[in-house]
């Protein structure tokens, strides 16, 4: 993948809260540590929390240092570079995996109500329905708010909702989601060679095997490129895929992988069973139960801890998916 664009990796800054509570009052501890969760502060050590160094992150870490000195505490901020001892890529581990926990509690509650709804469509009355449904975009919007790096699992939760927006709205069930936004995608079909596809930073399972199919089944010339999961505006040319409002990404509870699948009308049963299995990792719902999901959960995560550089993990994913896809074929010859 020689043309692969690359994504320029800068050294990351960081803001620290370093802080002492007393025993008493007990309530303080608490108040603090909501108050760091709210601002979607980790904690890199004991009593030592990080925030992504900006004007925003100070000013809320200056208010927070501001409640534990008046309630009798001690506390500092600082400005830090890491140089040893634990890494960037470390610390926004632990960032996104707080996000995915939040996205995770939301994408859970997602499911609940549209299994009710489609167990009974009368379940619940459109405004239940719909007030259950802006609950659920609030939280996303708070958690969004404080999703610094970009988490897989917002793309999950994003196409939950627009189902079940969808099933409200119209009364179809969720998976009937695709004949609604994303029906103007299906005609810009036959112009889907040679473009530059862009997708999120750090890619993961469902952006790996996309790059795959889209390199090998769908555009040969394709050309990638590797943005930051926030803000980003299209040039002339460009498809997104797997980040949020992206031509091909999640809807209702199907990844970008099953839905590019579907929009370039791919069905070879090969396809359609790695498809099963990055559902199964992606949106962690166990829907299609499939044994391998397990393996090569562990061999995306062991090739995203060994390299940093996107470009790199869609070189090494797409040899997996590779091997994968033959011993489908094979399997099924």
């Amino acid at each position: 993948m020689d043309d692969v664009a690359t994504s320029v990796v800068a050294a990351d800054r960081w803001l620290l809260l370093v802080h002492q509570l007393p025993a008493k009052p007990a309530y303080l501890r608490v108040k603090v540590w909501r108050r760091l969760q709210a601002l979607g502060a980790v904690a890199v050590k004991n009593a030592v929390y990080a925030l992504p160094a900006n004007e925003q992150t100070q000013e809320d870490f200056e208010w927070v240092l501001k409640e534990i000195t008046e309630g009798g505490g001690e506390a500092m901020i600082c400005e830090a570079q890491l140089i040893d001892g634990v890494s960037d890529q470390e610390v926004r581990s632990l960032f996104t995996a707080a996000r995915d926990e939040d996205y995770g509690a939301i994408a859970k509650e997602a499911r609940a109500l549209a299994e009710a709804l489609r167990q009974d469509p009368n379940a619940l009355t459109q405004v239940e329905g719909r007030a259950q449904l802006k609950r659920l975009k609030t939280k996303l919007a708070q958690v969004v708010a404080i999703d610094f790096f970009g988490a897989n699992g917002r793309e999950t939760v994003d196409g939950l909702l627009t189902g079940l927006e969808a099933k409200l709205t119209e009364g179809t069930a969720v998976e009937t989601s695709e004949s609604g936004g994303a029906a103007h995608r299906t005609a810009a079909l036959a112009h889907l060679k040679d473009r530059t596809w862009v997708t999120r930073q750090g890619v993961h399972v469902d952006r790996i095997a996309c790059a795959w199919l889209i390199r090998r089944f769908i555009d040969p010339g394709a050309r990638f490129k590797f943005v930051s999961g926030k803000g980003y505006a299209p040039s002339s040319g460009e498809l997104r895929f797997d980040m949020f409002e992206a031509e091909f990404t999640h809807e209702g509870d199907r990844c970008s992988f099953e839905v590019l699948l579907g929009h370039a009308g791919l069905t070879d049963p090969a396809l359609q069973a790695i498809a099963e299995i990055v559902h199964d990792i992606d949106l962690k719902d166990g829907k299609f139960g499939r044994d391998e999901a397990g393996g090569i959960k562990a061999l995306i995560a062991g090739l995203a801890m060994a390299h940093r550089r996107d470009e790199e993990r869609l070189t090494r994913g797409a040899a997996i998916f590779d091997d994968l896809y033959e011993h489908f074929r094979k399997k099924r010859g």
